[in-house]
């Protein structure tokens, strides 16, 4: 199955990688996003989206992977260095990968995040660190 992919990253080198891999893994990139306005700008078209949590205009990747997830309905995985900002993690959304992310390990989680969104049976990846929300529960708004 393949997956439109919005990819919310600043660091544009790290942000065109991801881009390349997701690509070559038979997806569509829908975008990169360095801030929460542009990353907004694409959220109707994401069903995935990979979300670093420090900016271009600051720590706004949580609430982007809020407004993602809850608002628009895409499967959020957060990539960041930073996973303990994310605390016990944030409703509707995924899990967390630590940076760096090897590729291997990328194309596992976006697999993992494909197969979710399908229903399909899958084995989260030993780098994700998934957050407990019961995929039965109602998301908060």
């Amino acid at each position: 199955m393949s997956c439109r992919i919005l990819i919310v990253e600043d660091e544009i080198f790290v942000a065109s990688e991801i881009e390349q891999i997701v690509a070559e893994m038979g997806h569509d990139p829908v975008g990169i996003a360095a801030d929460k306005k542009s990353a907004l700008r694409f959220a109707s078209e994401a069903e995935v989206a990979l979300v670093d949590l420090n900016l271009r205009d600051g720590p706004t990747g949580i609430e982007i992977g809020k407004i993602l997830a809850q608002t628009h309905g895409a499967s959020v995985i957060f990539i960041t260095a930073n996973p303990a900002q994310l605390g016990t993690g944030v409703p509707g959304t995924i899990g967390v990968v630590s940076k760096p992310v090897a590729e291997r390990d990328l194309r596992d989680v976006v697999d993992y995040a494909v197969a979710r969104r399908a229903a399909a049976e899958a084995n989260p990846p030993r780098r994700l660190k998934l957050f407990d929300w019961s995929d039965d529960s109602p998301i908060a708004t």
